[in-house]
């Protein structure tokens, strides 16, 4: 191992630590060994990211902080169309295509974004200035902010002027805070759509979708699940990939047809799309699921793990050991888990063949985080049963974003 690897690995451990990673007496006794030097140094600091690594994984991440500077904001008359500019510095998420949002003073403030109007600078001192298309609450002013995908806050009636109800789920784990988005009683056939939320994300993602499924006549169910903000976390507080999770989809799915719901619709962002796939292939009921859309979705936990360990520079051993760690019970106590976490268990490229819903994916060539080539594969795999829509540029789950008109078109004509 290269003194260089050695430092990298060490930021992590210690990273590790104050994540809390590094509690355990076996972490402990890993660490320990590891300071003995040489070949065992290089054991320990292996087994250790992989530790650190698996962790990260199925650790909720709730609290996120500022990523964004907002320079400039200008308000009022004498703006194009009267609404306003914010000046920001250039990242790759403020120079992205489409329309955002920004948390303000740490989610107390809302404003929601427009198309870029200019760009100045290089490197570090790059700004972007970008359309005000309103605040929703807080004070815009110059500081930082934290961006927002979702576009929206707030819930359904707030955020989009459709009324909803503030039910309960419940499911294995506890009650289930849900919003239920009632059909208008002319449109209202018996369709109901569940909506799935993705990794460490909140029910605001899935707001992008509720307008076209109202216009279409479905009712909305948009459940949290287990280790949601507000929601009953599971035994061990962590996540299973889906494993688990299916768990608090399906409990929707017996909600919404115990309440009138004549066939279902099942809707996942990026985990949640691994999530509706475990469901498919679990509930009892998903017969009874009409027609599914994946936004993003994770098709093969495996290659999302390979892809985010070679972005952050992990080496590909690393990696299969913190999937072993995972999977193996032994390493039960290691990552503080309660069962389990089988990543070939969520390869729905490999288990194509147990696919039996007819499925529409939208899933950008560009995205990050999630890579697309599942996405494929899993249609090339079935066929006439699976149908992807590769989107030419936008980044995870930000394809609404980019072309409101044409997602909620293909998700209408699909739907149709």
């Amino acid at each position: 191992m290269s003194k260089g690897t050695s430092t990298a690995v060490g930021r992590e451990l210690a990273e590790a630590a104050k994540d809390g990673v590094g509690t355990s007496a076996r972490w402990a006794a890993v660490v320990g060994a590891g300071l003995a030097g040489g070949a065992a140094l290089g054991g320990a600091v292996s087994m250790g990211t992989a530790t650190y690594f698996a962790h990260r994984i199925i650790t909720p991440e709730h609290e996120k902080k500022d990523d964004t500077t907002i320079l400039a904001v200008t308000e009022g008359e004498g703006d194009r169309d009267g609404e306003g500019e914010v000046t920001l510095r250039a990242t790759p998420n403020t120079v992205a295509p489409g329309r955002y949002g920004l948390w303000l003073d740490r989610g107390a403030g809302h404003a929601r974004l427009g198309e870029v109007l200019g760009q100045e600078g290089t490197g570090r001192t790059a700004t972007v200035t970008r359309r005000l298309l309103g605040v929703d609450k807080g004070e815009l002013a110059p500081g930082s902010a934290r961006w927002n995908k979702y576009f929206y806050c707030g819930d359904p009636t707030s955020a989009l002027g459709i009324e909803h109800e503030d039910v309960l789920v419940t499911s294995d784990v506890g009650d289930l805070p849900t919003w239920r988005v009632p059909a208008a009683p002319e449109t209202d056939n018996g369709d109901w759509a569940i909506l799935v939320h993705g990794r460490s994300a909140m029910r605001e993602e899935t707001l992008r979708a509720v307008p076209v499924l109202h216009r279409l006549g479905f009712t909305c169910l948009i459940p949290m699940y287990r280790n949601d903000i507000g929601a009953p976390p599971s035994a061990d507080g962590r996540y299973s990939l889906g494993l688990s999770e299916w768990r608090d989809v399906d409990a929707a799915m017996r909600y919404a047809l115990a309440h009138g719901a004549k066939r279902l619709v099942l809707f996942g962002w990026s985990m949640g799309g691994a999530i509706v796939l475990q469901t498919l292939n679990r509930s009892d009921v998903a017969h009874r699921v009409r027609r599914v859309i994946l936004n993003g979705p994770v098709i093969d936990w495996g290659s999302v793990l390979a892809h985010q360990a070679e972005l952050h520079f992990i080496p590909r051993p690393i990696d299969h050991l913190a999937r072993g760690l995972l999977r193996s019970r032994a390493s039960r106590h290691l990552l503080r888990i309660s069962e389990p976490v089988d990543v070939a268990a969520t390869n729905w490229v490999d288990r194509a063949d147990e696919v039996s819903h007819r499925i529409f994916i939208i899933h950008s060539a560009t995205d990050e985080t999630v890579p697309f080539g599942p996405s494929q594969d899993l249609a090339r795999r079935r066929p006439g049963m699976v149908h992807t829509f590769v989107w030419p540029n936008a980044r995870h789950c930000q394809e609404w974003n980019t072309n409101t008109p044409l997602w909620e078109d293909l998700v209408a004509s699909f739907l149709r």
